[in-house]
């Protein structure tokens, strides 16, 4: 093989190892859609279900409210004087906007030092620990997607305070939440994917 052409090649191959598709898939209304899509994303949430039996429904309902199922979503950059930049919101990254530190609280505790935001599987394991952990601290079940999108949203010790109740907004997010986790557990269910 000559040298140019194993220049290229490796070329080739160093750039699909490094893309990735981070886009949401087309149809996110229906989560039948969404699964046959994106196979990956359900047998993902299957394996977290199993490993810590949060429902798949109620973990795309909060994939959904976070990122879109947008893999690489992150927090808008704030502007000062409308003009300059001064850093984005928070930390938030990934399907499941988790925060950096509480990112690294899972890595120590569950996801290793490789796991990324980014990575639907490491997502949902988190979001799947991260639930847990939530029912065994504060008895909200897993599959009360409202209350465990408050806690997600608020962090464990803004939920026990109740900081949630003073933003209507919250309560009207967390009650579409749970509302779109009913629905995608129907669909779900009516394509023999529950």
């Amino acid at each position: 093989m000559s040298r140019p052409l194993r220049a290229l090649v490796l070329m080739l191959f160093v750039s699909a190892c490094g893309s990735a598709n981070y886009s949401a898939p087309r149809n996110l209304e229906n989560a039948c859609s969404i699964v046959s899509e994106r196979p990956a994303y359900l047998s993902a949430m299957k394996r977290a279900e199993r490993r810590w039996g949060v429902p798949v429904a109620v973990q795309m309902a909060t994939i959904y409210q976070e990122s879109k199922f947008v893999g690489n979503a992150r927090t808008p950059v704030q502007y000062s004087l409308g003009i300059i930049p001064m850093g984005r919101q928070s930390s938030a990254y990934g399907y499941s906007q988790a925060l950096d530190g509480t990112w690294e609280d899972y890595q120590r505790a569950e996801g290793g030092w490789r796991a990324r935001r980014d990575d639907i599987r490491d997502a949902t394991d988190f979001m799947g620990w991260y639930f847990d952990e939530t029912e065994k601290r504060l008895g909200i079940s897993k599959a009360d997607a409202r209350n465990q999108y408050l806690a997600y949203h608020e962090g464990r010790t803004g939920y026990q305070r109740g900081s949630y109740k003073r933003k209507g907004w919250l309560l009207k997010v967390s009650s579409d939440v749970a509302d779109r986790a009913v629905v995608y557990d129907a669909q779900l269910r009516s394509c023999g994917k529950a």
